[in-house]
């Protein structure tokens, strides 16, 4: 999916491009208001900043929603109820306000994006092909619609932060996420706390699902999730470390 970020903060748009990338969107970024409207290249989905240096970002949204239908998520530092008001009225499909995390930002891109679907797609899509949860070895499944992780078909009782957590790790399996990686994506991208919570959340999913997945520590750089394939019961604690 190909994002236009219209953002002049270079700090919080590196940090969300980054972010956005990992889930393989495609991200052009421009800093004003003018580049935006300049901006040639096709695009699914614009990110637009109120606060812009060359004009409102308002005004740009305006004029972006006179030229197509073209899914706006505003994103500001303006929490004001007015500001989210008019944004919405002047074509904006959605209001994410700062300071955010890279994960509620795509979970609106693609909630935005289902609504817009023709409904027509759903019903030319195949009972049982796309749409349904990920299987991972012949145990696990996780439902990221329903937000529900499900071992031998009996649900795992996960955390919102332990789900988040494998959810991201899965996405991926066998590759090397560092720390800074996960806590900018489970947790987010201003995160100023301890990192030492990342740990405890590893330790609890370990525990949890000791037969199907591993979690190895590689120290001083992150962890990697392997899926144990045809995991048995009795099998014990696969979360290994790797020094």
């Amino acid at each position: 999916m190909r994002v236009l970020l219209v953002e002049d903060d270079e700090p919080v748009a590196q940090s969300l491009r980054r972010g956005l990338m990992r889930y393989s969107f495609e991200v052009a970024w421009v800093t004003t208001g003018g580049a935006a409207l300049a901006h040639e290249d096709a695009y699914d989905v614009v990110l637009l900043d109120l606060g812009l240096p060359d004009t409102d970002g308002l005004d740009v949204c305006k004029a972006l929603r006179e030229r197509g239908d073209v899914p706006i998520i505003v994103i500001s530092a303006r929490s004001d109820e007015t500001d989210r008001v008019v944004g919405l009225e002047l074509g904006a499909d959605d209001y994410v306000s700062k300071p955010f995390g890279v994960r509620e930002v795509i979970a609106r891109i693609r909630a935005v994006m289902r609504r817009i679907q023709p409904r027509t797609d759903a019903a030319a899509t195949p009972a049982g092909t796309g749409g349904g949860p990920d299987r991972y070895g012949s145990r696990l499944t996780i439902d990221r619609k329903a937000a529900r992780v499900r071992l031998d078909g009996e649900e795992v009782a996960l955390t919102p932060k332990e789900y988040d957590l494998l959810s991201f790790l899965t996405e991926e399996p066998g590759a090397l996420m560092s720390r800074e990686q996960i806590m900018e994506a489970v947790w987010d991208a201003n995160w100023f706390g301890p990192t030492k919570t990342l740990d405890v959340h590893v330790a609890a999913l370990r525990r949890k699902l000791a037969d199907v997945i591993a979690i190895e520590a590689v120290r001083g750089v992150g962890f990697r999730l392997v899926v144990i394939e045809n995991g048995g019961k009795g099998d014990g604690d696969s979360g290994g470390n790797t020094s």
